[in-house]
């Protein structure tokens, strides 16, 4: 099968298009025909060793987290789906090997959601990851009806899934974003304020007793963040670790089945809306990497693949 690859880490010239046996299919496993994988800033950063002291990896490696496809092979006490199933899923393992830019991927059957039929496939490949950080850290951070949210990064991959899942748990959503951007994040249902200086003072003015959750998806706004709290209020990084000396919660993004078909029914009622900025061909792998790192993109960037 085709796959893109890599044999050393680096920047995203070191990816390469090439042809490698097909993945086996283990136990509790199913096979997927890739059609759509989603580029995530974590992807290109495992390419260039950011993770490197967390995850062991066996080189050459095959990127990618996200995926939407065909289930066409179910593996060993596997009855959830059968062949021929369209489905998605944040396909993290344990280790860095087989990842979703290539022809086939296997992934653990508790890993799987079906595919909303209203989504195509560059949509479906572009929720998991982003539509997952946002909903797993929202729920931690116990984001619910009458809640005052404020989400840095609300034009983001991860902010702008987390804008619409608080306001569909009964939230009122503050956002972060620049000013060219705030006609977007106001149509995902948040009320947009700028970055910067006197951001805390600007949040005041719309909340002026507090919010009760900041969602941090940016880094670098501990400041503000504690300014804008309010008594009993959360607060939750993605981004940034020292919020746990603050009070508040890191957050890593786990795998789960339940939450994203949680996500494919936001989709299916209309909560929740896909944007996908750019789409490119598997061949392309490394300017799709490129327009990722770049993060000037409003929506998702994802890749197809084709049989």
């Amino acid at each position: 099968m085709k796959a893109i690859t890599y044999s050393t880490y680096g920047d995203p010239d070191v990816l390469e298009l090439s042809e490698v046996d097909p993945p086996k299919v283990g136990p509790g496993e199913v096979r997927i025909a890739v059609k759509a994988a989603g580029v995530n800033p974590v992807d290109w950063k495992i390419v260039a060793g950011g993770l490197d002291p967390l995850m062991n990896i066996q080189f050459p490696a095959i990127p990618g987290w996200d995926v939407a496809g065909v289930v066409e092979q179910v593996g060993l006490d596997v009855t959830e789906v059968a062949e021929g199933d369209e489905v998605m899923a944040y396909g993290r393992k344990d280790w860095v090997e087989q990842g979703s830019f290539a022809q086939q991927m296997t992934l653990p059957v508790r890993t799987l959601a079906r595919k909303p039929p209203k989504l195509d496939w560059e949509q479906a490949a572009a929720l998991p990851l982003a539509g997952l950080t946002a909903y797993q850290s929202l729920t931690r951070l116990g984001v619910g009806e009458g809640s005052t949210v404020l989400v840095h990064g609300a034009n983001g991959g991860v902010g702008s899934f987390a804008v619409q899942i608080a306001v569909a748990l009964g939230a009122r959503v503050i956002g972060t974003a620049s000013e060219k951007n705030h006609e977007r994040v106001r149509g995902l249902g948040a009320e947009p304020v700028v970055y910067g200086d006197g951001l805390a003072d600007r949040v005041r003015e719309l909340a002026p007793d507090g919010v009760d959750v900041v969602a941090d998806y940016v880094g670098d706004v501990l400041e503000p963040s504690l300014a804008v709290l309010a008594d009993g209020g959360r607060l939750g990084s993605i981004a940034d670790p020292a919020v746990a000396e603050k009070g508040g919660t890191y957050i890593w993004v786990r795998p789960d089945a339940e939450d994203l078909a949680v996500l494919a029914d936001l989709v299916e009622t209309g909560k929740l809306r896909i944007d996908v900025a750019e789409s490119f061909p598997l061949a392309q792998a490394a300017d799709a990497f490129r327009a990722n790192m770049d993060g000037h993109t409003s929506g998702k960037i994802v890749v197809t693949v084709e049989a």
